[in-house]
């Protein structure tokens, strides 16, 4: 990995793995980097904990190694597109837009210096919910349109990079042993704030949650995210209907003095 390109700010580079990283804000031993591929055996347990997944709609249960290598292989081909956009643009006055981000993997440092994956935080195109979308007589207010689902998910998935109009969305876990310390709402601010707004010019983002996730409702709402709607008995995960609370943060927010990173 290049020292000296411009393009990877505001990424560091390891001195001892060569990799990027960003460490979040407020834990001086907590950084986040881009997936390995010796991270599926590392993280399969934490699938598997009913403490992580029962909040996760897409895991299956068990989770196999099968299961974690073949998303490891899926967030590690965006990591590496992103990555080699960066590269090929290094003679660019201006810093690129890119359209994701090349971090995801949680990991503690440790006095030794050796590192601890404890979690990952993922921020992708939102191609699920299109079925949530702005009442025609109170734009500040979100319905469901079923009819609306598959078009609004694939436009879009369509929409090239840097459009502003994208919606993003998080996925994230943490190991059990970690919760409660914060972690994750500093995990949301750093990306957001380091990564998304000013790389991928992202301004609106979701956050799609089981009701009861109390945990992940904070994390959230002290990021500036709002509560637009409740979708009730919405989904089926794992044999069980399953209600959803949906979140979202916009720039716009920001701007007015309502939402701050």
């Amino acid at each position: 990995m290049s020292f000296n390109n411009p393009q990877f700010a505001p990424l560091e580079i390891s001195p001892t793995t060569d990799e990027p990283f960003l460490r979040i804000e407020g834990f001086d031993d907590i950084i986040i980097t881009p997936p390995r591929w010796d991270d599926a055996p590392r993280f399969m347990p934490y699938m598997n904990d009913p403490r992580v997944y029962q909040w996760m709609q897409g895991p299956p249960v068990p989770y196999l190694l099968s299961d974690a290598r073949k998303w490891l292989g899926h967030i590690r081909s965006l990591s590496d597109n992103v990555l080699a956009d960066l590269e090929a643009a290094r003679d660019k006055s201006e810093l690129i837009k890119v359209g994701d981000c090349p971090v995801s993997m949680i990991r503690k440092v440790n006095e030794d210096g050796s590192e601890l994956q404890i979690g990952a935080i993922d921020i992708l195109r939102c191609c699920r919910w299109g079925e949530v979308v702005k009442s025609l007589g109170d734009p500040d207010i979100y319905v469901v349109d079923m009819t609306r689902k598959v078009e609004n998910a694939k436009i879009n998935y369509e929409r090239d990079v840097g459009n502003p109009e994208i919606i993003w969305e998080f996925g994230d876990y943490l190991a059990p042993a970690f919760h409660g310390r914060g972690i994750m709402t500093a995990a949301v601010k750093t990306i957001m704030k380091k990564w998304a707004l000013p790389r991928m010019n992202t301004r609106i983002v979701r956050a799609v949650r089981f009701s009861g996730n109390i945990g992940s409702k904070k994390v959230f709402l002290k990021n500036g995210f709002r509560h637009i709607i409740t979708l009730p008995d919405h989904t089926v995960v794992r044999g069980e209907t399953k209600t959803l609370d949906v979140y979202q943060w916009e720039l716009a927010q920001s701007e007015e003095g309502s939402t701050a990173l």
